[in-house]
């Protein structure tokens, strides 16, 4: 996945990272109250490293896990150290499998 070093992303960046639309990340500002990135005078959106982690939580609970928007939001508040540690493993378990899978055709290709 990709490694978060910058201050702030804008929102083309965001979207291209978790793979969604921008307006999508748009309706999910307007559904989720943790979700708030800074805007300048211009109302360019500037994402933290902290709300892109909001949205791949997000994007976990409503596209992957295919909960509806109520019930991740309700997921976010009740559970969301919960909803975090799932979401991390998740994501490092796929992380390793690419890796192994990386192997394998490796070694498949020296055959």
């Amino acid at each position: 996945m990709n490694t978060l070093d910058k201050k702030y992303y804008k929102i083309r960046d965001v979207a291209e990272m978790i793979g969604v639309p921008c307006s999508t990340l748009r309706f999910w500002e307007k559904e989720f109250s943790d979700l708030r990135p800074k805007r300048n005078d211009g109302g360019t959106r500037f994402y933290t490293p902290r709300d892109v982690e909001i949205v791949r939580m997000i994007h976990y609970l409503v596209k992957e896990k295919g909960l509806k928007i109520d019930a991740a939001r309700d997921q976010l508040h009740r559970n969301r150290s919960g909803v975090e540690k799932r979401h991390e493993t998740i994501r490092r378990l796929q992380e390793i499998r690419g890796r192994l899978t990386s192997i394998l055709k490796a070694l498949d290709s020296r055959r």
